[in-house]
């Protein structure tokens, strides 16, 4: 066994997407840590949290309702432990 330890996290890409009002965003954390989840709009603003809460490793799956949201391109920003990721969602109504 190595001494040096990676860990890993991964974060899905949104589905469906393009998506009309709802969608779902999946990720899997491999070390127990605050997790949060933030979505921008494409200038960059944030514009909602989904999530910020402390969370054991696992498999997660949140729903985005974007009722109050305008058709466009948004980002959806995960971040735990230090580790962010960001992926690009279109919503089209």
């Amino acid at each position: 066994m190595n001494s040096f330890q990676t860990v890993n996290y991964k974060l899905c890409q949104n589905y469906p997407n393009p998506f009309n009002s709802e969608t779902d965003i999946e990720f899997e954390i491999f070390k127990s840590g605050n997790a949060t989840i933030k979505i921008y709009n494409l200038l960059g603003v944030e514009t909602t949290e989904l999530l910020n809460e402390n969370l054991k490793s696992g498999r997660y799956s949140i729903k985005f309702k974007a009722d109050n949201f305008a058709s466009g391109i948004y980002y959806y920003k995960f971040s735990i432990n230090g580790y962010t990721e960001t992926k690009k969602l279109l919503l089209i109504k």
